[in-house]
């Protein structure tokens, strides 16, 4: 396979590297944590979202901290791989050395705001980290516990945010928080798989799996995201009108589940999710719904109108 060419440096192209080496697409993940501010109806407190956004920052940056860790390990078997040979270390866009002192340095930012957030806050960030960087160093050559682990990222986030604001959150969305995430990690590695082909082995456990083990897995996370939501809705959400978010979700993963099997896409999850013009609008709407729902919950204006539902 042929390497991509190593780019003339640049004072400014080594800044563009050093920010996309800190992916900050990916901070769309890290919006998790604003689900306790919404689900709790804390969104009309001052406090609150203050504390979530800088919950949030703080996330991102020890989030970014593991990417860079991530790249770092991964440098020569991403000098492999048709698309991930571009990434700014692996294509000495970004020299390896400042790719650690870039490390240390967001890393040091994360942990201090997140100590503002509050210690609590810092020590489920500092467990967050922790399974990111055993990912990367151990876990991410391991078949399934590869995707276990990834799920597991997202279950802290949904726990920082609550934390972050000092509120309880029904163990029903931390579920289906997890199974969700199951589902886009299974659907990745359909993702990668297809796109690869013969080069799967340029990623270690690729290997071990194959297109009719993930489609009995995902059946099995499928059903269980959905149901696990509809459960949330019915018995842990603020108000069981959430139910009426619940088409949303549904159309979301069906939408999902066409885009990889028809489109050929899921290895990038959140390049899916971020140019896919029906699910975003599906998002809007599913995040409209939720806070009109509770909003009106809180002014007891559905008690007045269906005081039995349901």
């Amino acid at each position: 396979m042929s390497h991509a060419p190593v780019p003339q440096r640049t004072p400014v192209s080594v800044v563009r590297a050093a920010v996309k080496q800190l992916r900050p697409k990916q901070w769309t993940k890290n919006a998790l944590l604003f689900a306790a501010l919404i689900f709790s109806g804390e969104f009309l407190v001052s406090e609150s979202v203050i504390n979530a956004v800088v919950g949030f920052f703080a996330f991102s940056l020890i989030a970014s901290s593991g990417y860079v860790f991530n790249d770092y390990l991964d440098r020569e078997a991403d000098r492999k791989h048709p698309k991930k040979q571009h990434r700014p270390i692996a294509s000495g866009a970004l020299p390896e050395g400042l790719a650690i002192v870039e490390m240390i340095a967001v890393l040091a930012a994360g942990i201090a705001l997140a100590w503002w957030v509050g210690s609590w806050f810092l020590a489920v960030a500092l467990l967050y980290l922790a399974t990111t960087l055993s990912y990367s160093y151990y876990f991410k050559h391991l078949v399934i516990l590869d995707v276990m682990f990834l799920a597991l990222g997202f279950v802290w986030r949904v726990v920082a945010g609550a934390l972050a604001i000092k509120v309880h959150v029904s163990a029903w969305l931390f579920l289906c928080t997890a199974f969700f995430a199951l589902f886009l990690g299974f659907n990745k590695r359909r993702g990668e798989l297809r796109e690869l082909g013969e080069e799967a082995g340029t990623r270690r456990n690729l290997v071990e799996y194959s297109e009719r083990m993930i489609q009995e897995i995902q059946s099995i996370v499928t059903a269980n995201t959905v149901l696990s939501y509809s459960l949330y809705a019915v018995l842990g959400a603020p108000t069981p009108w959430m139910v009426l978010t619940i088409p949303f979700v549904l159309y979301a993963i069906f939408r999902y589940i066409y885009l990889v099997e028809q489109r050929g896409e899921g290895s990038a999850p959140d390049e899916t999710l971020l140019k896919d013009v029906p699910i975003l609008v599906t998002s809007l709407l599913y995040g409209a719904t939720a806070v009109g729902v509770i909003m009106a919950e809180q002014s007891g204006v559905l008690a007045q109108i269906l005081p039995s539902f349901p």
